[in-house]
């Protein structure tokens, strides 16, 4: 996948997890492009690429552990 088809697959991600009333983590990242937990930093980049990208936000952007940042849509 290209780096735009990553950044649009995780918008999708967080756009069907916030109609089932869910934000994106790292883990859900991992487990939607089928990485391993050894891979969690690429989950985090194509998350900073989504943010980027203005597609998606920070739920409480005062957490200071990335480990625990969530993520909605821009919209949500």
């Amino acid at each position: 996948m290209t780096k735009d088809e990553k950044v649009s697959a995780c918008y999708q991600h967080a756009c069907l997890k916030y109609e089932d009333g869910e934000a994106i983590n790292n883990q859900s990242v991992r487990e939607r492009f089928e990485l391993t937990k050894n891979d969690s930093s690429i989950a985090s980049r194509i998350i900073a690429d989504t943010v980027e990208a203005g597609l998606i936000k920070p739920v409480d952007a005062e957490t200071k552990a990335k480990k625990f940042m969530t993520y909605l849509p821009y919209y949500g």
